[in-house]
């Protein structure tokens, strides 16, 4: 890389950047310009700790040498390659190297570029196989409160996070929304997964009552939320949810893009809860945020019923020009061959005791009202600054930044997810960091 691009160019301006205070930014920019393993280093020379693997994607650690000669070599073969009506070789073997991990029963793969991508397929997959059915009265979607599901007009209007949708109109119509799960009055300080609030699942079948199951298509929650701040499932929820949606004909899709690839000690979370959704979608930890790729994973029976009337004619009206893409490919293949190589979709496992100690090590510090942790996750949650909301989260943001770590906020919660990679002293020294961060914030 030229020295040029490793410094902060004189002019930010023409960059509209996303999810980001611009103004705030542009006046004292945080740039970071190259990284390895479980650090990135920024213009001015300092090594920062990645306590979110990116965001929630850069699941092997940064510029893993298989995955960087993977993409090397795949751009210089074959770079681009049409996904409709043509096809590749190596499109094909992902999908069958991603089918071999996936939990039993989903034999099929749609890829995409993002997990908003993948969100969208989703629902429209859920949608044309009533109809392809007979059954095209299914149309509505449930989502669920404080959900996140992308950024795209379908997955805004499935998700329930108020700043994601109130300035886009009236969204999707015939959409409706399950209670979350966060109950801090029965269940905080809870280690792991907590005892309280299965029955919230129960609120499924008031919808049902509601609107009747003869319309509704599908229910798609995150097994795990985690844009939103780290929300858990109550034991026994997922598996009161599909209960409830097996019994109606109602579709469940797991939104997968932060909890798969071994998130939480497994390579998906169906696995680690036990419980099958008939669609699940996927991004970020399939090709460890390298290049942008999702994948949506359905089961035999759903991808079936579309292969019907003449072979000559398209099946699934639906796709993107970048599906499948050779390079993406490549680099999700090198992303798996490390996974595999390393143990690293069961390494969570291996790490969570320590990683929920050194986390709840932190009951008791300043403004702290909350921890959760689940697998490599963690959140913590901060008593607001009355009359400035999130304002005290975003100044342990900036000051971890400052004091060399990565960690993300949303709303005045701190949530950390670090690479797999992580060691058990790379795990004290980010606890540590937030430790002095929430010790010197007001």
């Amino acid at each position: 890389m030229s020295n040029r691009l490793k410094v902060t160019p004189n002019d930010l301006s023409a960059f509209w950047m996303p999810f980001t205070a611009n103004r705030q930014f542009k006046q004292a920019p945080r740039m970071f310009v190259s990284a390895k393993d479980m650090h990135y280093t920024t213009s001015d020379g300092r090594k920062v700790l990645d306590g979110t693997a990116g965001l929630w994607c850069v699941n092997a650690g940064h510029c893993r040498p298989k995955i960087t000669e993977a993409i090397q070599s795949q751009a210089a073969e074959l770079d681009y390659a049409p996904a409709f009506q043509m096809g590749h070789p190596i499109v094909f073997e992902l999908a069958n190297r991603l089918v071999d991990i996936a939990p039993k029963g989903m034999d099929h793969v749609f890829f995409t570029n993002s997990g908003s991508e993948s969100v969208e397929t989703a629902l429209k997959m859920a949608i044309a196989y009533h109809r392809v059915r007979g059954e095209g009265s299914r149309t509505r979607l449930i989502g669920r409160e404080r959900g996140y599901h992308g950024v795209n007009f379908g997955g805004i209007s499935v998700g329930g996070i108020v700043s994601n949708r109130k300035m886009f109109g009236t969204l999707l119509g015939g959409v409706d929304h399950l209670p979350h799960t966060h109950l801090p009055e029965k269940n905080a300080f809870s280690k792991g997964v907590p005892e309280h609030g299965a029955e919230l699942a129960n609120d499924l079948e008031r919808l049902v009552a509601l609107h009747d199951a003869s319309t509704i298509a599908a229910v798609i929650v995150e097994p795990v939320a985690g844009s939103t701040g780290v929300i858990l499932p109550p034991k026994g929820y997922l598996q009161k949810l599909r209960e409830i949606c097996t019994k109606h004909g109602i579709l469940l899709i797991f939104d997968e893009v932060i909890t798969g690839f071994g998130r939480l000690g497994a390579p998906f979370a169906a696995d680690y809860f036990g419980v099958t959704p008939d669609i699940m979608t996927t991004a970020k930890g399939v090709s460890n945020g390298v290049i942008p790729m999702g994948a949506v994973f359905v089961k035999k029976e759903i991808h079936d019923a579309f292969m019907t009337g003449p072979e000559h004619m398209i099946e699934f009206f639906h796709g993107y020009t970048y599906s499948g893409n050779p390079i993406a490919c490549a680099a999700a293949l090198g992303t798996l061959d490390t996974y595999k190589e390393e143990g690293l979709l069961t390494r969570g496992e291996e790490l969570a005791p320590y990683w929920e100690d050194a986390l709840h090590s932190l009951k008791g510090e300043p403004h702290v009202i909350d921890i959760r942790n689940i697998g490599l996750i963690g959140a913590i949650e901060l008593a607001p600054i009355a009359g400035s909301p999130t304002k005290r989260a975003f100044s342990a943001f900036v000051k971890a930044f400052e004091r060399g770590a990565l960690i993300r906020t949303t709303g005045d919660i701190i949530a950390l997810s670090p690479p797999l990679i992580i060691t058990k002293g790379q795990i004290n020294e980010l606890i540590d960091h937030v430790r002095d961060v929430l010790r010197s914030i007001d």
